[in-house]
């Protein structure tokens, strides 16, 4: 299911939209999040700091219109990661992770978020999270984020920044894993 958002309407009401379509509560204080890997659930810890960045994240989705399957996670990683995640340290390392799962399983569809985010901007540069961005009609913060014009034309200064974050994702994602590995063995 595709879930879209038209321009006239509030960011407020796009994010209920948004949490409705997805069955989140929209609270933020949940003490668990939980991913559906397949027939798989993943939990994780709600960190203050992840609470922080996802309320931003969430409206990326939004104002970029991916979607919130492993695909269109993978696409706002990458979009989040060259846009530039501020002093969110919890968005800069679930987005290279996400970025990372991108680069297996939808690699064109990450580089074109990719170079799209190196273009907009973020929301995360705002600081904290103020509830009159809500306010805000999605056509004015697609606006404000440059995600109303049409994209450019990748250049060679993408590819390096591509390929630089792209090492990184991967070093922080698959390092622990291969450190494990070689301490087994």
């Amino acid at each position: 299911m595709t879930i879209t958002y038209e321009a006239a309407m509030s960011m407020s009401a796009a994010r209920q939209r948004y949490l409705d379509a997805n069955g989140f509560d929209g609270s933020y204080n949940e003490r668990w999040v939980k991913l559906q890997a397949g027939p798989i659930p993943i939990w994780f810890p709600n960190a203050e700091g992840r609470r922080r960045a996802v309320r931003f994240h969430d409206l990326h989705h939004i104002a970029t219109g991916y979607q919130t399957n492993w695909t269109g996670e993978a696409e706002i990683g990458a979009y989040e990661i060259a846009g530039g995640c501020g002093r969110f340290v919890w968005a800069w390392m679930l987005n290279l992770q996400s970025l990372a799962l991108g680069l297996v399983i939808a690699p064109r569809a990450v580089w074109h978020a990719f170079v799209r985010g190196r273009r907009a901007g973020t929301l995360y540069h705002r600081g904290e999270f103020q509830e009159a961005l809500l306010v805000r009609s999605v056509g004015e913060v697609r606006h404000e984020l440059g995600l109303d014009r049409p994209p450019a034309a990748a250049t060679a200064r993408d590819g390096v920044a591509f390929a630089y974050w792209s090492a990184a994702a991967l070093a922080w994602t698959c390092g622990p894993l291969l450190a494990l590995a070689w301490w087994l063995a």
